[in-house]
């Protein structure tokens, strides 16, 4: 699209009317495809997306349809970073690391700029750190930055780690003790403004290439040929055939196609106020004490708000579809947080908390706990011919959707080109110098890019929307509006838990409830 143009990049608004249109022409056959699609993909998380993506951009027929929302499950729960590796090269996983390294780059430099920018993280030296492990974290991180070069990744867009002083450090990091502080360790790495953005702009781009995204649409049974599948928001049935089926639902996996052995391991975040934090101008790295290679991580979002985690603990028995955040993962946050701070932090500070599920592949000699086994990813095709991908993360979603349409195209023998998508830009992609050219204001070109000129336009017309709908937070009416009216938003969850992350706030989210029921009933209003 033109950058200035102040609209949607064509085909790819998604709206409850797109929605409705494309599955009753499913339904009726009369979608183009003769009543049989080349490709059916089950699941619109990052991996599901993409592999729609992947497979239209081949010229294939697709839909993807999703029990929920676009987002719903684990590709909303991250971390937010798009990691080049470091962490699978200190535990010998030297092709995980390389392709996390490679799959970076292709974010940051070609399909989404605009969504994924470089974020200093400081390991700061405290007496808690030994020589020796500040010795290895240094060789860590340079060996990181060689992964940065094999991946052919610009120094401009990733910079050279460094050595600290305890004055630099303590400028990057405030809130940071200062008693036995020797310095730090500085280093780069991607992240994301919103990992459920990122999905919501691979679906959009699917759409855009001519694939049905088809959400609240549940796969009730998995076949090689097809799928029966219910809709959610009329309780009809209907069967979908296809040629080839991807089955991409993460830890739900397992609960349509047998033979699939996961073991999930949950991941919690805490959610902080920023100004609890001092002025934090940098992430942080903090080791977890015992540990060689773990740490915490101190994540700012540039919204008033702070993110502290991760935890990695192995869960059992039956998968919910919203994991819940237990007192002892935010016990030990906050214990590691506190071993570095010198500022307190209470259970009272945390505003709020999320925790997501990492759908990891348990192999028939793995053993110990789920930090340890590989983030290897897998494509796994079933007697009846449904290609499963688990494994793998966040970073590498776009190679893993090309495996699994590699997998579905061989076993089925469809016509289809080339992958296409490690050159595919993204809605919103733009160079960086046209993206630092627009006249609106930098936050929306970081979560729109360019489309911001768009999201801005319906406040300008209508001033009420330019307001944010929580006091002190960014997010403003217009973004509710565009959601509604481009991004396939159904219901006030989509919008604030998914759209945006003022659900992760339970008080704030109660607050835009009204504002999130005003874009709802503007949805028949066309923009401008």
């Amino acid at each position: 699209m033109n950058p200035t143009s102040g609209t949607a990049l064509p085909g790819s608004s998604l709206d409850a009317g797109r929605r409705r249109r494309e599955l009753d022409r499913i339904a009726d056959g009369a979608d183009g495809t003769g009543g049989i699609l080349d490709v059916l993909v089950v699941g619109l998380g990052a991996t599901g997306a993409g592999a729609a993506l992947d497979a239209a951009t081949r010229g294939l027929s697709v839909a993807a349809i999703d029990a929920h929302d676009l987002a719903f499950g684990t590709s909303r729960w991250s971390s937010k970073l798009i990691h080049g590796g470091l962490r699978y090269l200190a535990s010998g996983q030297l092709d995980v690391a390389h392709e996390s390294a490679v799959e970076r780059g292709v974010l940051m430099e070609r399909t989404a700029p605009h969504l994924v920018r470089a974020q200093p993280f400081v390991l700061p030296l405290t007496p808690l750190v030994s020589r020796g492990q500040a010795a290895l974290a240094r060789a860590g991180f340079l060996a990181g930055d060689l992964l940065r070069v094999g991946a052919r990744t610009s120094r401009s867009t990733l910079p050279r780690p460094r050595t600290l002083s305890a004055v630099e450090t303590r400028h990057l990091a405030p809130a940071l003790r200062s008693t036995g502080l020797r310095g730090g360790l500085l280093s780069w790495d991607g992240r994301l403004c919103d990992d459920a953005r990122l999905v919501t702009a691979v679906a959009r781009t699917a759409a855009a290439h001519g694939a049905r995204i088809l959400t609240r649409a549940r796969a009730l049974e998995l076949h090689g040929d097809g799928a029966l599948v219910r809709d959610e928001t009329t309780g009809e049935t209907l069967r979908i055939r296809a040629r080839a089926v991807v089955n991409a639902t993460g830890v739900w996996a397992g609960g349509l196609v047998g033979d699939v052995r996961l073991r999930p391991s949950r991941g919690t975040h805490l959610v902080l106020r920023a100004e609890d934090l001092g002025r934090l101008s940098s992430g942080l790295h903090i080791p977890i004490p015992g540990e060689s290679n773990r740490f915490v991580l101190v994540l700012p979002q540039g919204d008033g708000r702070v993110y502290v985690g991760l935890t990695d603990e192995p869960v059992d028995g039956d998968v919910p579809d919203v994991p819940e955040v237990p007192e002892t993962d935010i016990g030990f946050l906050l214990d590691v947080l506190g071993s570095a701070l010198d500022v307190p932090v209470r259970r009272s500070d945390v505003i709020g908390a999320f925790a997501g599920l990492r759908p990891l592949l348990e192999t028939r000699d793995a053993s110990g706990r789920t930090s340890d086994i590989s983030r290897r990813h897998a494509v796994l095709t079933s007697p009846d011919g449904v290609v499963t991908v688990v494994g793998g993360k966040l970073t590498t979603y776009r190679r893993m959707a090309q495996d699994a349409v590699d997998a579905a195209v061989d076993a089925r023998s469809l016509d289809a080109g080339p992958c296409r998508t490690a050159s595919v830009p993204l809605v919103g992609a733009a160079a960086p110098r046209v993206l630092a050219g627009l006249d609106v204001p930098s936050r929306l070109v970081h979560r729109y890019g360019s489309e911001a000129p768009a999201v801005h336009a319906l406040g300008l017309r209508d001033p009420g929307l330019a307001e944010p709908v929580v006091p002190g937070h960014p997010v403003t009416g217009a973004e509710l509006v565009w959601a509604v009216r481009h991004e396939g938003a159904l219901d006030a969850s989509d919008l604030l838990d998914r759209r945006t992350r003022i659900g992760l706030v339970p008080r704030e989210r109660a607050t835009a409830e009204e504002a999130a029921r005003a874009a709802l009933a503007d949805a028949h209003h066309e923009v401008g």
